[in-house]
C-alpha cells in the first residue's frame, strides 16, 4: 500500500470537525447520564460513526478530491472509500480481529496471589511478548488473568491502565507484528527485523514504567482491606495454560504477516499473492482456531465478541472522519518545518495519540520521505519513491507507538482492553480520566527517553 503524492488542493479545515466530533462522542457520551446507555450499545456507536463518515463522504462527492486530484461525483467518493476503507482499515481491523479470535482462544488459567511483584510480572511479560504476537495478542492473552489475579483486590484501576501503556502500546514497538503503525511501514517497504535497533528505547521505557508501577501498586496494596487480603491468599490456584494449539495458529499469523505481502515474492518461492490473500489467510487462521478450541474454553474464559465489535464500529468512523486531516497533514506536511528526529517523535506522536497511530505513521513516513538523509545516519530503502533517513524513521515509529498510548483512541487493543475490563467490574476512567494518568506518567518519561535516545 502506498501513499500518493499531493497533486491538488488540501480541504479547508473546517472538515476536521466531524473527526474532532466523533472524538468528542468517545469522551463526552459515556459520562452523561441521558446519553450514557444509549452509548454503550455498539449499534449507537456505529450510527454515529456513519453519520459523521457520511458528511465527509458528502463532501469529497460534491468538492472532489484534492489529494488525488479527483473531480466530484461517485467515482471520488469510491475512491475515497476504497482509500479509507479497503486499503486502510480493512487490513488494520483483519489483524487485530485475528488476533483477538486466536488470543481469545488461550486461557492462563488459575488464581495466583495478587502482590505488587507478581502484578509487575504480568506487565513485563506482556511487554515482552506484545511485538512477537501484537500488542492486540498479548493484550487478550493476558487480560484475563491479569482480572482473576486481581478479582479479590478492589485497586485495580490503575493496573488496567498501566497494562494499555506497556502491553496494548508501548510494548510492541520491536517487530511489525507489533503494532499497526510498524506493520504498515512493513508494507511500505520497511525490513522486517529493521526496527529491532529500537530495543534500547523501548528497553529504558518499559522499565522506568514498570519502576512507577511497581511503587504505585505497592501503596495501593497497602490500602487493601485485611479480608481481600486474607481471601487472596485463601484462593492460590497454580496457573495452566489451556488452548495450547492456538500458539500454531498464532505462529501462523506471525508467519503471514512476515512473509505475506501483496506484490512481492514469498521468499524462497516466486509466489507474487494478490491483494488480500493475507488477509484471507489470516481470516482462514481466526477460522481454525475457531474450529479447533473447544467451546467450553472460551465460555471459560468470557469470550465475546463485543469490544472487537466496539473497536469496529468506533475506528470505521475514525478511519472516514479522518480522511481530511490526513489529506491537510499530506499538503501542509513539509510547512511543518520538521527537520530534527526528535520533531518527527513528537509531531507524529502527538498526532497519534488523538488520530489512529497507523495512518498518521505513513504521513509522517511520506514527508520524511521528501527530506534529505542527514550526515551520518543511514538511508532506508522503500519499494517506492526511494529512501527514508533512518534516524527520522526510527523517531517517527518510536512516536507513533508509545505515544498511542496517551489516549483510547490512540491504538485499537485500547478500547478492547477497557470494555473487558469493565465487563469483569472494574470501573475504568474517562476519556478524559485516562489522560489524566498518561499525562502524568507517561509523558515525563517520553520526554527523559526521547532526550537520552532520539537526536
Amino acid at each position: 500500500m502506498t501513499t500518493s503524492a499531493h497533486v491538488g488542493s488540501a480541504p479547508n479545515s473546517l472538515l476536521a470537525i466531524p473527526f474532532v466530533l466523533l472524538l468528542g462522542a468517545i469522551a463526552a457520551l459515556p459520562l452523561i447520564e441521558v446519553t450514557s446507555h444509549w452509548w454503550e450499545k455498539n449499534r449507537s456507536k456505529l450510527l454515529v460513526s456513519l453519520v459523521l463518515g457520511g458528511i465527509v463522504l458528502a463532501h469529497y462527492g460534491l468538492r472532489g478530491w484534492g489529494y488525488h486530484d479527483a473531480q466530484p461525483g461517485v467515482e471520488t467518493v469510491v475512491a475515497v472509500l476504497e482509500h479509507a476503507i479497503l486499503q486502510d482499515y480493512l487490513p488494520f481491523l483483519v489483524l487485530l480481529f485475528s488476533l483477538y479470535v486466536i488470543a481469545g482462544g488461550m486461557w492462563i488459567e488459575g488464581d495466583i496471589r495478587a502482590l505488587p511483584s507478581v502484578n509487575t510480572a504480568f506487565l513485563a511479560l506482556g511487554a515482552l511478548v506484545a511485538s512477537f504476537v501484537g500488542t492486540t495478542g498479548a493484550s487478550m492473552i493476558l487480560v484475563r488473568p491479569l482480572l482473576q489475579t486481581n478479582s479479590e483486590r478492589k485497586n485495580v484501576r490503575h493496573t488496567m491502565v498501566f497494562f494499555i501503556f506497556l502491553v496494548s502500546n508501548i510494548g510492541g514497538c520491536l517487530l511489525p507484528l507489533g503494532d499497526p503503525p510498524l506493520f504498515m511501514g512493513y508494507l511500505q517497504g520497511v525490513p522486517f527485523l529493521w526496527t529491532l535497533r529500537l530495543v534500547l528505547p523501548w528497553l529504558f521505557t518499559v522499565s522506568v514504567i514498570l519502576g512507577i508501577y511497581y511503587v504505585w501498586d505497592k501503596l495501593a496494596y497497602r490500602h487493601e482491606a485485611p479480608e481481600s487480603i486474607a481471601f487472596d491468599d485463601a484462593t492460590y490456584v497454580a496457573p495452566r495454560l489451556g488452548g495450547k494449539r492456538n500458539l500454531f495458529w498464532l505462529l501462523g499469523v506471525v508467519l503471514t504477516v512476515a512473509l505475506v505481502v501483496p506484490g512481492q515474492p514469498i521468499p524462497g518461492t516466486g509466489i507474487v499473492p494478490r491483494d488480500y490473500i493475507r488477509e484471507a489467510i489470516l481470516l482462514s487462521l481466526a477460522g481454525l482456531s475457531l474450529a479447533t478450541t473447544p467451546r467450553g474454553l472460551r465460555l471459560l474464559t468470557g469470550f465475546s465478541y463485543g469490544p472487537i465489535i466496539e473497536v469496529a464500529c468506533l475506528f470505521l468512523g475514525i478511519f472516514l472522519t479522518m480522511q481530511p486531516a490526513i489529506e491537510i497533514l499530506q499538503a501542509h506536511g513539509a510547512e511543518l518545518g520538521l527537520e530534527s528526529p526528535a520533531s518527527f517523535f513528537w509531531a507524529s506522536g502527538s498526532l497519534s495519540s488523538v488520530l489512529d497511530n497507523a495512518p498518521t505513521y505513513l504521513v509522517f513516513l511520506e514527508i520524511a520521505k521528501t527530506m534529505p538523509i542527514q550526515a551520518g545516519n543511514t538511508a532506508v530503502p522503500l519499494i517506492a519513491d526511494g529512501a527514508v533517513d533512518s534516524a527520522r524513521l526510527a523517531a517517527m515509529s518510536l512516536g507513533a507507538v508509545f505515544l498511542g498510548a496517551m489516549t483510547y483512541v490512540g491504538n485499537g487493543p485500547n478500547l478492547m482492553v477497557k470494555s473487558i475490563a469493565e465487563s469483569r467490574g472494574v470501573k475504568m476512567p474517562s476519556f478524559f480520566g485516562y489522560v489524566a494518568y498518561s499525562v502524568g506518567v507517561l509523558l515525563p518519561v517520553f520526554i527523559l527517553m526521547s532526550w537520552l535516545f532520539i537526536k
